[in-house]
């Protein structure tokens, strides 16, 4: 337990680094000298009458001496402080500062400044103790309790310095409550960096090089001070201790700061509102947060917000996320995260981005077992609806949408886009593969949408693919395909009073495969049950699995497709002929999410290879990594949708006719969504329970506006007819061209 002592005077304000940490031939500011920039001018002591004009204004200092100032240098605005220490104050004048409804006059009065450099035209007023701290040009510091900086100070970063224990290390523990999956937090993490250390902690010599990579990262040095970038404003806030800031930050009405980085600029200025608390974490560029939210051993992406009194605790939240209004404990969350209602709990879970978590929503609740729950993994896209209570150990694919229930034994769901509902009644797990596509479609095309017209990030640190039809959930579907048929076939042969104990898996999967291409009524009359989905003995039922066999064939084509025309419109050298030339080869089966950039696992495992060997040996290498996979993706992505449609269609493409079916498919699946974009919007229009609050047809059109009008419905249709003339004009182009010998 700490106790106050006490200190020799001279002692006090002068013993910022221990003298064993000093090196020799350096005196104490040798660190602070490297972190400020001196002033063309130089540096300079008081003049007499400086002196006599700063005593008449009620200041003293333990030296006047250690008080330096620049040729711009008006004592006049210097009021009524305490100066303790070596301090350097740059250009004062008569001028003032505004930032919104502020304003404060130039100068410093009312504080008590400790060992600080203090920039040009700088407002410092009512900060009761200030210590060791560079502030920047035309800073506004107003009404602070304390502001001060340890010569240990980390900033966020799961560092320890010269002379300190292991113990004193700061880790997050993430996606599991056990502490089995914690990582070191650092400025400029990204969820890629957070996911391959948390996931693949079997690989005892990659944790051993990223634990060592993070440490060599940062100075271990002692005698860091704090850093406050040019343009913050710093007002009405209680403690901050050990923060580092950027530039154009907007602090106000904080409680407590400790221990964190606040990354902030002019381009992307990061804002933190009232009674908020911040302990041990970092804070990416563009970040809000407000309004009593509390977070602890944290990680914030950029452009990421923390609303009306959140908690994230031990936590990594991606790049574009919103939390608001609940708790969230132990988790690893891609970007693109949005959970903003007050009852919703979300813990020990990884949650793969493009996710909503509704009201009441309870994921990893703590109700099946008498020891910390194990984990959650979801998909990108994954929504847990109203009320929906899932337990560990679940896992769910890609677009997982859940009813609203409390389901309650552990799922894995292995079908992408599906809904899942707790039937009750029945005492069954119901589950529709392919609901997205065929029954909200408007939803599904519009989050391909939002989610890159949202992301507001200037530098874009994090690949991340929005695209729904991509790799990880287009050989979901392909294995979905699979699934289906298989069930279907067991199914029908239980219909049919045959025996399942010689069939092998190949020859149920092609029996499921011809009653999918035969007459869809003798599907449409079976009971299908799909497997290991639950855990306990009740059923999981297979609803419309006819319509969603074919719904998963019709989204590999159009992912085909839409690959297929990007790639020969900025490659008009290509043919038919050319292009078939990748499809040669075995199908990469296997792709990592990782942290919203989406890699081949062979990629992947080379990276982690790469990091093992010592061959990468810091992060900026290996964020040069992620970014040359991300420039091989696109080709990586078109052989994958094109080896994939081979598959589900059973064509080898290797004519021109084949590849003009293939094209003739991408028109009409663009026609459908555009279509079914219309439709499923509709249904909301033709609700009549939703019609019955309006008195007339003309408030419900004051309020929602016409469906024809929709913005989002007109630019789909006008999308679809330049796609529809896109792939045309393509056609003539190749077909003129003689492709195959």
């Amino acid at each position: 337990m700490e106790r106050v002592t006490l200190l020799p005077s001279d002692k006090l304000f002068n013993s910022f680094i221990d003298e064993k940490y000093v090196p020799k031939g350096k005196d104490k500011y040798y660190i602070r000298n490297t972190q400020v920039t001196a002033p063309a001018g130089g540096w300079r002591h008081l003049s007499s009458d400086e002196i006599e004009t700063l005593v008449k204004n009620d200041n003293t200092a333990m030296s006047w001496d250690n008080i330096y100032v620049t040729d711009e240098f008006n004592p006049m605005m210097v009021k009524n402080n305490k100066f303790y220490g070596f301090v350097r104050i740059g250009r004062v004048t008569g001028d003032g500062l505004q930032y919104h409804d502020l304003r404060l006059s130039c100068g410093i009065t009312n504080s008590s400044i400790h060992s600080c450099d203090i920039g040009d035209d700088c407002a410092i007023h009512n900060v009761n103790y200030l210590s060791h701290y560079i502030i920047g040009d035309r800073c506004m510091l107003f009404n602070i309790d304390e502001m001060s900086c340890t010569d240990h100070s980390k900033f966020g970063n799961g560092i320890i310095k010269e002379g300190e224990e292991e113990s004193v290390r700061v880790h997050m523990e993430v996606m599991n409550e056990t502490g089995c999956r914690k990582i070191l937090p650092f400025d400029g993490m990204i969820a890629a960096d957070a996911y391959m250390w948390a996931k693949y902690i079997d690989d005892t010599l990659l944790q051993e090089r990223l634990a060592s990579i993070t440490q060599n990262s940062f100075d271990s040095r002692r005698g860091f001070y704090g850093t406050v970038g040019y343009g913050t404003v710093v007002k009405n806030s209680l403690i901050l201790k050990d923060v580092k800031i950027g530039n154009c930050c907007y602090i106000k009405g904080a409680s407590k700061l400790k221990n964190i980085t606040i990354n902030s600029s002019d381009k992307e200025p990061s804002q933190i509102g009232e009674n908020v608390v911040l302990v041990n974490g970092i804070v990416g560029y563009g970040c809000k947060i407000f309004y009593s939210c509390i977070a602890v051993k944290f990680v914030l992406g950029s452009h990421s917000n923390l609303k009306y009194g959140a908690r994230l605790i031990d936590s990594f939240l991606g790049d574009n996320s919103t939390i608001s209004c609940c708790e969230v404990l132990n988790n690893l969350i891609f970007p693109a995260h949005e959970q903003h209602h007050n009852n919703s709990f979300l813990i020990a879970s990884v949650v793969k981005g493009q996710s909503n978590m509704a009201a009441g929503a309870t994921v990893g609740s703590n109700h099946n077992s008498r020891t910390n729950d194990n984990e959650i993994e979801a998909g990108r896209g994954f929504w847990p609806g109203l009320c929906a209570s899932v337990k560990h150990s679940s896992k769910f694919a890609c677009y997982t949408m859940l009813a609203k229930a409390d389901y309650p034994s552990e799922i894995i769901n292995p079908l992408p886009f599906a809904l899942i509902s707790n039937d009750a009644a029945n005492d069954e797990l119901d589950v529709m593969p392919a609901f997205m596509w065929m029954y909200n479609m408007y939803a599904m095309a519009r989050n391909n949408w939002k989610y890159a017209h949202r992301d507001n990030r200037i530098f874009k640190v994090q690949n991340i693919e929005f695209d729904c039809y991509a790799p990880d959930s287009m050989e979901e579907a392909l294995n979905a395909r699979r699934l289906l048929a298989k069930w279907t076939a067991q199914a029908w042969m239980k219909d049919a009073g045959m025996s399942l104990e010689n069939a092998s898996e190949e020859e149920l999967v092609a029996k499921g495969r011809e009653l999918m291409g035969g007459d869809r009524h003798v599907v449409y009359k079976l009971d299908i049950f799909g497997e290991n989905m639950e855990k306990g003995g009740r059923a999981v039922r297979i609803i419309k699995t006819y319509k969603s066999y074919h719904a998963y064939g019709d989204m590999i084509a159009y992912y085909a497709v839409r690959n297929l025309l990007s790639y020969l419109e900025a490659n008009p050298e290509e043919t038919f002929a050319s292009v078939a030339k990748l499809i040669d080869g075995n199908r990469e089966t296997e792709w990592v999410n990782l942290g919203g950039q989406i890699m081949t696992a062979c990629e992947f495992d080379s990276l982690r290879a790469d990091i093992r060997n010592g061959e990468l040996n810091s992060w900026k290498e290996i964020h040069r990594r992620y970014n040359e996979i991300w420039k091989r993706y696109p080709l990586e992505k078109l052989r994958h949708a094109l080896q994939c449609y081979c598959d589900a269609f059973q064509t080898r493409l290797d004519t021109d006719s084949d590849w003009l079916v293939l094209l003739d498919k991408g028109i009409e699946m663009q026609l459908f969504i555009a279509e079914q974009v219309y439709v499923t919007r509709k249904k909301d229009y033709d609700n009549i329970y939703r019609q019955s609050t309006f008195r007339n047809e003309a408030e419900s059109i004051a309020a929602w506006g016409r469906l024809e009008d929709n913005d989002f419905i007109i630019k789909q249709r006008e999308e679809a007819a330049e796609t529809v003339e896109r792939i045309q004009n393509l056609k003539k182009r190749l077909t003129s061209i003689s492709s195959f010998e």
